[in-house]
C-alpha cells in the first residue's frame, strides 16, 4: 500500500507532465526560482589534475543517471582511463567528504554510490561539495585520471570537461522550472558546449539533438552472492518462470523495472516503495517464499 508521501510525490510528478490547476497554483514560486538562477553569484570553477565527466539530468526524478554512470565508467576503461567516481549520495546522514569502501553503510554513503563502488569496483568518494570530493579522490588513489561525478551538472563549482545529460520519456514535462514543473534550469535552445544528451527513451523527448539509450535486464544472482561479487544471468533470470514471485522497487520510477520483469516473461506481485527506501523493516511478510528487487534495492 502506498504511503502518503508515495502519494504526494505521484500527485506532484503528474502536475509536472501538464499546465493544470496544481501546476498553475505553484508557477508564482518557479518565478522566484527562475529570479534566482538568474542573479544567483557565478562561481568560477577551480581546476583539476584531471578532468571531470559529469552525468546528469535537467528534471527532477530519476531519469535513468546511475545505469549511464556505470556505462561511461566501463567506456572510459576499454578507451585505457582509470576512472574514479564522486556523488553528492542522496539521503545519505552527513555532508561530510567520505570516501566509500564495501563494509561503509548505506546510510553513510548513500545507495547509489555503495552501488556504483560494489558494481564497478572502482573508487568512490561522496561529498556534498563535489570538487572537494574530487580532491579527496585524487589524494586516495592517485593511480584515478578522470573522474565521472554521479550527478552534478548545477554545481557550478565543479570543473567538467564533458557533461552527458539525461532524459527519459517525460522529456522537460510541462517545461516549467521547479516547483510548477520538473525542470532545475530552463532549457536553453541548445546543449551546453562539451555536452552529450542521452535519451533513455524509445525516442527524443526534447529538441536537443542526441542519442537514444535501450534500457534491458542483465539478469539476476541470488542477493548473497551479489554481495560476493558474482554476476547476474540470464539463466537465473529465466529460472524464476512460473514461480510466485513477489517484485519490489524503491526506486524513482519503478515501474520501468516491472515492465522488464513482464518482459521477461515473469509472474509477480508488486510492491512500490518510496525511492531510497532504508529497508530498516522488511516490506513484506517473513514467509515469502521469493522477491525480486533491483540492485539499488540490494545495498
Amino acid at each position: 500500500m502506498a504511503t502518503w508521501q508515495q502519494r504526494l510525490v505521484h500527485v506532484i510528478e503528474h502536475a509536472w507532465l501538464s499546465h493544470g490547476p496544481l501546476a498553475l497554483a505553484l508557477w508564482p514560486l518557479s518565478q522566484l526560482v527562475r529570479l534566482w538562477l538568474a542573479v544567483r553569484p557565478v562561481q568560477l570553477a577551480p581546476s583539476l589534475a584531471v578532468p571531470v565527466v559529469v552525468v546528469g539530468n535537467l528534471v527532477a526524478g530519476g531519469a535513468g543517471k546511475t545505469p549511464t554512470v556505470m556505462a561511461v565508467v566501463e567506456l572510459l576503461r576499454r578507451h585505457g582511463w582509470t576512472p574514479g567516481v564522486v556523488s553528492r549520495g542522496h539521503g545519505r546522514a552527513s555532508a561530510a567528504v567520505t570516501p566509500v569502501s564495501d563494509n561503509t553503510p548505506a546510510a553513510q554513503s548513500g545507495d547509489e554510490p555503495l552501488l556504483l563502488h560494489i558494481r564497478l569496483r572502482a573508487p568512490v568518494v561522496v561529498g556534498r561539495d563535489r570538487f572537494q570530493a574530487c580532491q579527496a579522490l585524487l589524494r586516495l588513489h592517485p593511480a584515478v585520471n578522470i573522474i565521472v561525478s554521479d550527478d552534478g551538472l548545477q554545481h557550478r563549482r565543479l570543473p567538467r570537461a564533458a557533461s552527458v545529460i539525461v532524459f527519459d520519456e517525460r522529456g522537460t514535462g510541462n517545461g516549467w522550472l521547479l516547483p510548477a514543473g520538473p525542470l532545475r534550469e530552463p532549457l536553453g535552445p541548445l546543449p551546453p558546449p562539451h555536452s552529450v544528451v542521452l535519451y533513455n527513451a524509445p525516442a527524443p523527448t526534447t529538441p536537443w539533438p542526441g542519442h537514444l539509450a535501450s534500457r534491458s535486464l542483465k539478469g539476476a544472482v541470488q542477493l548473497d552472492r551479489w554481495w560476493a561479487g558474482d554476476i547476474a544471468t540470464h539463466a537465473a533470470l529465466r529460472a524464476l518462470a512460473g514461480r510466485p514471485l513477489l517484485a519490489v522497487a524503491g526506486v524513482a520510477r519503478p515501474q520501468r523495472f516491472f515492465d522488464a520483469l513482464h518482459q521477461a516473461g515473469l509472474r509477480f506481485e508488486t510492491r512500490a516503495l518510496a525511492d531510497h527506501y532504508d529497508y530498516r523493516h522488511l516490506p513484506w511478510p517473513a514467509d515469502t517464499a521469493d522477491v525480486v528487487l533491483t540492485e539499488k534495492d540490494a545495498v
